[in-house]
């Protein structure tokens, strides 16, 4: 079994890789976060001008990168040749990973690289779902990827093929009154549900949820959790994965319950 997908275990997955301690969606977040032993890393697919699922958060590069403009209209070839560690600052002075060649990932580097751990995978536009699907297959990864996103239409191609899919925004919101009542639905169209605590400044009732949920078999994953004692809080009541940019830590909480 896919571990994403699996209502039994208490799982730690790097969010955007170990983003507290490494440039976010990079390959050295990535291969720290590997290199610690998390069961499964997270991260954010948009397309470039040029249709190449790229890895990224933001809609445009500017926060995390030396450059400016939105992803979707940045060729791959302008796309790499910005620095990807050039905003990052641990300190809010200094800058230790400006112009040591960290670009951005594509899809298919991503699993090139990471072969065989458990994928995360956050769709941020409806546009990434034919090319991530066509690296998904191209690579042989159905049975390590989850893919997750705020919208049904990134999903609906892959619920009806062998591929494994997270919550969307319309899906959590129709288990929202069912929580309060403890009412779960006689089946779920999705894997696992990933949910923050706080959306929007609203709490988000995610121990109710998550009691729901399992009685059809499907996991909770939480994001994103960088406090160890709500790491500890969650899991006690039966929070499946903690996603964390602090993955060493969530790691640390895990062996001490």
């Amino acid at each position: 079994m896919n571990v994403l997908s699996d209502p039994a275990v208490r799982i730690v997955i790097g969010h955007r890789g170990a983003a507290a301690r490494f440039p976010e969606n990079t390959a050295a977040s990535f291969d720290y976060a590997v290199a610690l032993g998390v069961d499964a890393i997270e991260f954010d697919l948009r397309v470039s001008r040029d249709g190449v699922a790229v890895v990224i958060h933001d809609s445009t590069v500017d926060r995390t990168t030396d450059g400016t403009g939105a992803v979707a209209e940045l060729t791959l070839t302008e796309l790499k040749a910005l620095d990807a560690g050039a905003r990052f600052t641990p300190d809010g002075r200094t800058y230790p990973w400006r112009g040591r060649g960290l670009q951005i990932l594509t899809f298919e580097e991503l699993l090139d690289r990471y072969p065989s751990i458990p994928l995360l995978i956050e769709l941020k536009l409806a546009a990434a779902s034919e090319p991530a699907r066509r690296a998904i297959d191209s690579h042989e990864a159905n049975d390590r990827v989850l893919l997750d996103s705020m919208e049904l239409e990134a999903l609906t191609p892959f619920r009806t093929v062998p591929i494994l899919t997270g919550a969307c925004f319309d899906d959590v919101l129709g288990l929202l009154p069912r929580a309060f009542v403890g009412s779960a639905p006689a089946s779920l169209p999705y894997s696992a549900l990933c949910i923050p605590p706080w959306y929007k400044g609203l709490p988000i009732p995610v121990r109710r949820m998550a009691k729901l949920v399992r009685q059809r078999g499907v996991p909770t994953h939480v994001w994103t959790v960088n406090d160890p004692s709500v790491a500890q809080s969650l899991w006690s009541a039966g929070i499946n994965g903690i996603i964390s940019d602090d993955p060493e830590t969530m790691l640390a909480v895990r062996r001490a319950l």
